[in-house]
């Protein structure tokens, strides 16, 4: 797999606080967030969404 660079804007109070969540719980944050992205593909396909 390609690792792809994305550049995001997030609110800065929740970025950090999630960013500091998943430090404490030894998370690395893109593969949260890559994982909540294939959660998210995986239902809308099960809803018939596109």
């Amino acid at each position: 797999m390609v690792n792809k660079r994305v550049t995001l804007s997030l609110d800065a109070k929740t970025y950090d606080e999630f960013q500091r969540y998943c430090r404490e719980n030894a998370i690395m944050l893109s593969k949260k967030i890559e994982l909540w992205m294939k959660e998210f593909l995986k239902e809308s396909k099960k809803e018939g969404n596109k």
